[in-house]
């Protein structure tokens, strides 16, 4: 097994045969302004250190204009106000800015969003997706049935899912759009393009919206990631390459990555926000918020992190939207009373901690409201790399696993998930990431079947609709004669599948 490189927080899978697109930094240590215990500036705030981003979450109903020039006497300055959720975004190079802030009036909770000065400095991209040649990709369209686009008889996740019978009956409704908050999305792909929805698309990435035209898409040196799950949703069904789970409805590109591939907290709520009021019915959240893997509550910095992104994505429910996220690919138990995290944080120097995570949370996949999504392989197993859990997976759905541990029927040939990347081009790629977007594909399609229907509404039908997955007793998915995770559960709902496989076609028949 290939190592997974922990620098990435992207929910893709090191594995054998393809591996996820990864990126390494190197970052000077990190310093955190300070205000007196009244709430005002002190006489000195000097700025002695690299400038560092911070959330400021304000209780309800506090002065924003009030909180704003506490902000500013301790040395601050704010990016952006996202007053309707109470969280604030700002820049500071003095050392105790987090620290002084929290004692101001109205203020519940800051902390700085990262450990690495401004702006992100370098990338070291390995592992590129495994592309096939022209030659096979002629080969495999050769194969194609009547009604399937050129390359999709590699796709054996759509019949998995039962999508293929899906399309049959519906491609899903154009006024039903899907936000990928990702890398970027290569609106220019010829699979993209003729459901890419331009309004409702924007970057991200320093916490205040950018609506410049192309902003949404990933450069040359950027992870291919968000393209590959925007295909996965809503790939047009057009005769040219690869079709989506809903290839009727429209795909937006929400950008919060940073050049390095790094998802941090003030992006992220900037996605929430964006799509909460820009028509966005779903969103795909194939990532965790960096650079801490699991945000401990019991910290002050990491406790703000997860009050400002819970703010931003329960915001995002109250306006309808489904926000759909990968478990991860640690094949961690995520009800353990405690695990190693030797990845955070992840854009400095790692260490290895023990954490409780049931107060050191994974987000945004272990939000309220935010539906989980553990993987499966072609044989419907547990990818081995999955993260699982009893009462924290909601749903699972095809993401791949090594093909050495579960093959496809042919004419697959790939235990991998095969789809868009940018360029025009197509690829491989695996991992809880390419699991959440076939999940948010069926919403999709549930969402234009019931276009009246609320988030919630949505969400329970998701899994009233999955197909019931048992526990495998054991799993074994090595076949090494050692039990690899313990399922806990019955039938109708366990911690590996929750409340099983999504089901396709029940989205557009029921």
């Amino acid at each position: 097994m290939t190592p997974r490189r922990t620098s990435l927080p992207l929910r893709t899978a090191a594995i054998p045969a393809a591996m996820a697109l990864t990126t390494a930094l190197a970052f000077l240590p990190t310093t955190a302004t300070a205000l007196g215990r009244d709430g005002h500036a002190s006489a000195a705030t000097a700025a002695d250190g690299p400038s560092l981003s911070y959330v400021v979450n304000t209780r309800p109903g506090q002065d924003p204009s009030r909180i704003r020039k506490a902000i500013a006497q301790a040395g601050g300055t704010v990016v952006v106000s996202y007053d309707r959720i109470g969280v604030i975004v700002v820049h500071s190079a003095n050392a105790d800015f987090a620290e002084s802030i929290r004692k101001v009036r109205g203020v519940s909770s800051a902390g700085n969003t990262r450990t690495a000065p401004l702006p992100a400095q370098s990338t070291d991209d390995i592992d590129t997706p495994k592309l096939l040649s022209e030659k096979e990709r002629h080969a495999v369209a050769a194969k194609a049935k009547a009604g399937q686009d050129p390359l999709e008889p590699l796709q054996w996740d759509l019949p998995a899912i039962k999508a293929d019978k899906a399309h049959e009956k519906s491609l899903g409704s154009r006024n039903v759009t899907v936000g990928v908050i990702d890398t970027g999305v290569d609106d220019t792909h010829p699979d993209l393009a003729p459901n890419f929805d331009r309004k409702a698309s924007v970057n991200c990435v320093t916490g205040k919206p950018d609506t410049a035209d192309g902003a949404w898409r990933p450069t040359a040196e950027e992870s291919p990631h968000g393209t590959h799950v925007a295909g996965e949703i809503a790939a047009a069904k057009n005769g040219i390459g690869v079709t989506g789970v809903a290839p009727g409805v429209k795909v937006s590109g929400i950008k919060v990555s940073t050049t390095a591939g790094f998802f941090y907290t003030e992006a992220v709520v900037c996605g929430f926000i964006w799509a909460a009021e820009h028509g966005v019915d779903v969103t795909n959240n194939s990532y965790y918020t960096d650079p801490w893997y699991f945000n401990c509550t019991t910290d002050p910095d990491q406790k703000a992190l997860v009050e400002a992104v819970r703010r931003a994505s329960s915001y995002a429910e109250r306006k309808g939207v489904v926000n759909v996220a990968a478990a991860g690919n640690e094949n961690y138990d995520l009800t353990s009373d405690t695990i190693t995290d030797p990845s955070s944080p992840n854009d400095t120097t790692p260490g290895e901690r023990e954490v409780d995570p049931s107060v050191c949370l994974d987000i945004p996949t272990q939000l309220p409201g935010v539906v989980t999504v553990a993987s499966t392989g072609a044989k419907t197993l547990k990818s081995s790399f999955s993260n699982y859990g009893l009462g924290v997976i909601d749903i699972a759905a095809p993401g791949g696993d090594s093909t050495a541990y579960q093959k496809p029927e042919p004419p697959a040939t790939s235990g991998l998930i095969y789809n868009t990347l940018p360029g025009g081009q197509y690829g491989y790629m695996a991992g809880t990431s390419m699991a959440s977007p076939h999940v948010a594909g069926v919403a999709a399609l549930i969402k234009s079947t019931h276009p009246h229907a609320s988030a919630g509404q949505v969400k329970a039908l998701l899994k009233a609709e999955a197909d019931d997955l048992a526990c495998p007793t054991p799993y074994d998915i090595d076949g090494d004669g050692t039990v690899d995770a313990v399922c806990e559960g019955g039938k109708r709902y366990n911690g590996f599948y929750g409340a099983g496989l999504a089901d396709a076609l029940d989205a557009v028949e029921k």
